[in-house]
């Protein structure tokens, strides 16, 4: 990814976990200097070795034009929020998924926050008019949700709420699309967005499979990985069942229609995933996979990512 032709430009990331320090990549990567604030130090000074981890990574997969260390040294811890805000053009706010921080955050970013600067939430679900409403920086405020991690996979959520301007949805719309990401405008605030309510329709089916003694996690697995996966790794679902029936869609729709709407009819007494069903699918899990190798078994993940997004690049 070539950077940006304005590499001046100052962009900054509040909460420095996973996703922010995933979001500092990705902005550094495309030619931003980006400022990274934790209010956990402990957090935010892990935050730019981790990353620089990943730029090698990048590189060795070809995913990266610059050295590793030219796009280092775009990464700038600091200290306070105020610091953090200062003559930032874009904030991307990626704090803990609970709206009272949420809340509290935005209301001193209201205060100390110039006239331009546009915040973007990495809101998993929680709607912006639920902790950003009624503010003087109401206006520059949306959701910008992404995937972790956002700098190898590249699609963004951008959801306004009802007192986010037009403006601000096109400004967000034109930096997701400079630094290289995928983005989906959710016209309306829905808990969840988009993605995390398709993922927890598949996520419902799944645990009440396994709930249901019909098949083990890893049978669950394989038939995403190996059957669903294959296709949706690049096309989606409408695409999918366009192509699935000799008449497109409305084929499809007619042949398949009754035999989906009895399997949604079926699911209709779901409770949420009670203990003993989370400690059955635990044990499950753990006998593939222990505690101990989640760690390692994420850096598999995201070497896969990177192998999936070179070979994906290269057939653009």
């Amino acid at each position: 990814m070539k950077p940006s032709t304005d590499s001046n430009k100052l962009v900054s990331i509040v909460g420095a976990g996973l996703v922010g320090a995933g979001w500092a990549i990705a902005f550094a990567r495309a030619g931003f200097t980006v400022r990274i604030f934790d209010a956990d130090p402990r957090i935010s000074e892990q935050a730019i070795p981790w990353a620089a981890e990943q730029l090698q990574e990048l590189k060795k997969h070809g995913l990266l034009e610059e050295s590793p260390r030219d796009v280092s040294a775009r990464l700038t811890r600091v200290a306070t929020l105020e610091e953090a805000i200062s003559g930032v053009s874009y904030v991307q706010e990626s704090v803990l998924e609970r709206t009272d921080v949420k809340r509290q955050l935005m209301e001193a970013i209201n205060h100390i926050a110039d006239e331009k600067v546009i915040i973007g939430s990495s809101s998993s679900g929680i709607p912006a008019s639920a902790f950003a409403h009624d503010l003087r920086i109401s206006p520059r405020v949306l959701i910008a949700h992404p995937v972790n991690p956002p700098y190898l996979v590249p699609v963004v959520e951008l959801v306004p709420s009802p007192q986010t301007s037009a403006e601000t949805v096109e400004c967000v719309d034109s930096l997701m699309t400079g630094i290289g990401q995928s983005v989906v405008h959710v016209r309306k605030e829905i808990e969840g967005f988009v993605l995390n309510r398709l993922q927890a329709a598949l996520l419902r089916e799944a645990w009440a499979l396994h709930r249901d003694g019909i098949a083990t996690c890893e049978d669950i697995d394989k038939t995403v990985r190996d059957g669903l996966g294959w296709r949706w790794s690049f096309m989606g679902p409408f695409e999918t069942i366009d192509l699935n029936a000799p008449g497109g869609v409305a084929d499809y729709a007619n042949r398949l229609g009754p035999l989906y709407y009895s399997i949604m009819q079926s699911r209709t007494e779901d409770g949420p995933w009670d203990p003993q069903l989370i400690s059955q699918v635990e044990s499950d899990r753990r006998q593939h996979l222990a505690v101990d190798d989640l760690a390692k078994r994420r850096d598999w993940r995201d070497q896969r990512l990177m192998e999936f997004a070179a070979r994906r690049i290269k057939r653009q």
